[in-house]
Parts: structure tokens; C-alpha cells; sequence
């Protein structure tokens, strides 16, 4: 990667990967897995980053990154958003497990909390409030009904919030979550948000994980305090789409598939 494109900003562990020469081991601290789900046309990547050093290195927090990319999510066939919506579940429940966190083997059902990131009111910022109108709780179910019940149902209790962000509340997120925690003693925070990347071929239809937490607003280089275990006290799950990308890095992009046509 050129190195102007590297002086860019992303949230993608996987671009921030290919910015080095190499096939991972040459990154003191980090290691890469790459796989294919051919049959389902996605592309999944792993960035372990396991000590401070690759942390360093990487310019990221020590933990799990794991990329999903599948082209085709810009199309419109629900059967192949359906296969990457089970492959999206599968990585989720494996970054649980990760933390110990199960579907109620004891009777008892995880609490999860939900955190819809970004600005509704802003179209490449609203990604996480609109997964959170699409999610259906369950917290009140069990508080209603019993852990037995939840439990049995393979249920989390799930509660959510879309905190809005500063301009709108006057707080930072942060301080909305510590308080949403303290009082509803979550196992683990799943928080949803836009990202940015470096290239425009992966806008809309890559998927990060990272049990390393969210930056919000590092995107745009608008940086607001971190939600992560170490802000909030318990482990948290970040989750993003890239829906921004630097100017630069589309002119560059753009000019390098007309080339690509002319050849």
C-alpha cells in the first residue's frame, strides 16, 4: 500500500494489516488467519494483536479483530444476506465464548446490552440506531416470566439503547453507559457503529468484530472517550460497518480502476 494511504485513518484492523509487507509474521505481536467460505463468496480475516508491542505496531489496542467481507451484500438477494447473517452470528457467538459468555447452559440467561452508536439523523452515522430498532429485546421477559424461561429458549436478556451522541445529549456516551451498567450489571456490551476505511471497495460490505471495544467518532477524528472493559467494567464487542472514507482515497481508488479499464 502506497505510503500516503497509510498516513489515512481506518478503523479496519485488516487495512491497517496490509499496510506492512509480509504475511503477518513479520509484525512482532500479531498474527493473521485468513479463510474463504467459497461456497457463501465471503472472505474472512483474523488480527490477533498479542502484545503491547503489536499494539504499537498497529496503532490499535491489544485483542481479536475479525473481518468479514462479502461483495455481494450489495446486491439484492436475501438468500445470500440470510448465509451472511448466520456466518456474522457464528463469529459473534465465538467472540461470547472467547469471554465465557453462553446461551444459558445453567438455567441462567447471558445479559447482553445493546448500544446503537451514531447519529440517526446523519446517513453514514445512523447504522447504529438502526440495527437497534431492528433487534427485539428480551431483558423484560426474563424479569417477567424467569431465567428458567429465557434460559430454556436459548434467550439472552437482551436490552438495548441509542444513546445519541453529544451534540444531541451534552454527555458523552460513556458516561450514558456507566450509568446504564451500574444499574443493569450487563455480562457484556455489544456496541454497533459506523466505521471508516481506507478503500471504497469495502464500504458497505465488510463487517469488523473486535472484543477490543469502540472508539466513537475516530472515524472523522472526532475522538470521544473509548467504550471498552476498562471504561465501563465489563468486556465489550464492537461491531462496524464502514460507511465513510477519506476523499483521497476515493480519487486515488477511482483513478486506479479507470487505469485498470484502459490496460
Amino acid at each position: 500500500m502506497e505510503q500516503w494511504k497509510k498516513n489515512i485513518y481506518t478503523d479496519l484492523a485488516v487495512e491497517e494489516r496490509e499496510s506492512f509487507p509480509g504475511d503477518g509474521g513479520e509484525i512482532p505481536g500479531v498474527s493473521l488467519r485468513e479463510w474463504e467460505k467459497e461456497e457463501a463468496g465471503i472472505h474472512l480475516t483474523e488480527v490477533v494483536i498479542k502484545t503491547e508491542e503489536g499494539a504499537g505496531n498497529m496503532g490499535k489496542p491489544m485483542g481479536t479483530y475479525v473481518t468479514l467481507e462479502a461483495l455481494a451484500l450489495a446486491e439484492r438477494d436475501e438468500d445470500f444476506h440470510r448465509e451472511v447473517s448466520e456466518e456474522l452470528a457464528a463469529r459473534i457467538s465465538g467472540l461470547l465464548a472467547l469471554h465465557q459468555i453462553g446461551t444459558g447452559g445453567n438455567g441462567r440467561a447471558p445479559s447482553i446490552l445493546a448500544v446503537g452508536l451514531g447519529n440517526e439523523n446523519a446517513t453514514p452515522d445512523a447504522l447504529g440506531p438502526l440495527v437497534l430498532k431492528h433487534l427485539q429485546m428480551t431483558r423484560h421477559l426474563t424479569g417477567g416470566c424467569g431465567e428458567e424461561f429465557a434460559g430454556g429458549k436459548k434467550y439472552p436478556a437482551l436490552s438495548g439503547i441509542i444513546p445519541g451522541v453529544m451534540a444531541q445529549t451534552g454527555m458523552e456516551t460513556v458516561e450514558i453507559l456507566k450509568g446504564m451498567v451500574g444499574e443493569t450489571q450487563p455480562d457484556i456490551v455489544l456496541a454497533v457503529d459506523a466505521l471508516a476505511a481506507r478503500s471504497i471497495r469495502r464500504l458497505n460490505c465488510t463487517v469488523q468484530l473486535t472484543d477490543t471495544g469502540i472508539s466513537p467518532g475516530s472515524g472523522v477524528m472526532n475522538f470521544r472517550s473509548g467504550i471498552s472493559r476498562e471504561t465501563l467494567g465489563v468486556p465489550v464487542i464492537g461491531i462496524g460497518v464502514p460507511t465513510v472514507v477519506d476523499a483521497a482515497s476515493i480519487v486515488h481508488d477511482a483513478v486506479s480502476q479507470l487505469l485498470e479499464t484502459l490496460e
